[in-house]
């Protein structure tokens, strides 16, 4: 019984080579295939020509202006034009071939072959309008750079991946449906019954995406903002549709799901309007009152002395002898960097460090450390 079926399968299979065969070579001399072969061939060529003086034109523009719409429009187009032109030479390279059968009637081949050639091209047109994306981007940048806010700028490369996706799912549908004959309204009915499942399987994407919407709309940081999230702490460097990149400051990026984001607590670093430094700053008990209080006094000239210590009437610097601890007397010393500068805030604790040690030896007063005094009763 197998073998019977077997035996049938490729008496049908040989039938059908012969058949599809039989129409290609059908009134085709050998010549005329050379031909189609060369026509590909010289597509193909002609393509890569017209690319590469597209590109060094392109090039060209942007050495003479940085900021060049024509050039960044040239380079976006010259991958698509290549397509074009090879999906014009596969539409040619039919020509020196026949695809009539015996009453003159147009075969399927024939018209697969136009088929062919009518996806390239429109993959082709596709394609160009995917990289016009890059020349709008260009206008949203320079449109964005006008403003004050940062916000605008996290909004760019979403607008840019949202455009891409839309022109990709668009194009694969009407391609689909004019072109290739697929019936793309009742596939899209077939979706909707297993949307349902879909949606399960991809809550956490959804969960990311109505993130992304949270974080444009409430704003809790902007791009190259320092913040705190999730214990990383590091310049914020993209917003996506499903996750924000962080740079640590260790170097490392970190990338955290805007779902996480928008249900956790978000230290904004970046909007803070000057650093502050709390220290409690040790004497040894042998300094006494007098350079107790002359220790208070030298701390406040320093703060007095560097112009970056904030000495707004609400955040001037406090200096105050503050305590008796087990092994030192406790001076409590704060105050506030201005602006909020990161590393400028710790110049400025170098800058007061080294003052302090300065003016401490030539005062004569010691720093404590954790010391420990045995006392013998001898009987």
């Amino acid at each position: 019984m197998t073998a019977l079926v077997l035996a049938q399968i490729s008496v049908l299979s040989e039938g059908w080579t012969k058949t599809i065969n039989y129409e290609i070579i059908r009134g085709n001399e050998i010549w005329r295939f050379g031909l189609v072969l060369l026509a590909v061939l010289v597509a193909m060529a002609a393509g890569r020509i017209v690319q590469f003086f597209v590109k060094s034109y392109a090039q060209r523009l942007a050495k003479k202006k940085v900021d060049s719409p024509l050039a960044i429009l040239l380079a976006a187009l010259a991958n698509p034009i290549y397509v074009a032109v090879f999906a014009a030479g596969i539409f040619l390279a039919k020509v020196p071939l026949f695809f009539n059968d015996e009453n003159g009637i147009r075969t399927s081949l024939g018209d697969g072959w136009t088929k062919i050639a009518r996806v390239i091209a429109a993959i082709a047109a596709a394609y160009a309008l995917y990289r016009l994306v890059d020349v709008i981007e260009f206008y949203l940048n320079r449109l964005v750079g006008k403003t004050e806010t940062k916000l605008d700028d996290m909004l760019v490369p979403v607008v840019r991946k949202a455009m891409r996706v839309t022109i990709a799912i668009v194009a694969a549908l009407l391609i689909s449906e004019n072109i290739l004959g697929a019936n793309v309204k009742s596939l899209l009915l077939s979706a909707g019954v297993g949307g349902i499942a879909i949606a399960l399987a991809a809550k956490e994407t959804i969960a990311n995406f109505f993130g992304s919407i949270t974080i444009f709309a409430d704003r809790p940081f902007q791009m190259g903002e320092l913040i705190k999230i999730e214990g990383h702490f590091g310049p914020v460097e993209e917003v996506g549709f499903r996750s924000t990149r962080v740079r640590t400051l260790d170097g490392h990026l970190i990338t955290v799901p805007n779902s996480v984001i928008a249900n956790s607590i978000v230290e904004n670093v970046g909007q803070r309007p000057f650093i502050r430094r709390k220290s409690n700053i040790t004497i040894t008990y042998d300094s006494g009152h007098t350079k107790a209080k002359r220790a208070v006094e030298i701390i406040k000239e320093i703060l007095a002395n560097v112009p970056e210590v904030n000495t707004d009437p609400e955040k001037l610097p406090r200096v105050y002898f503050s305590d008796f601890n087990d092994c030192s007397l406790n001076i409590y010393m704060s105050y506030w960097v201005k602006p909020a500068d990161y590393w400028l805030y710790h110049e400025v604790n170098q800058q007061v460090n080294l003052e302090m040690m300065k003016r401490f030896e030539a005062e004569g007063i010691e720093f404590a450390f954790p010391t420990q005094t045995l006392y013998v009763k001898k009987e």
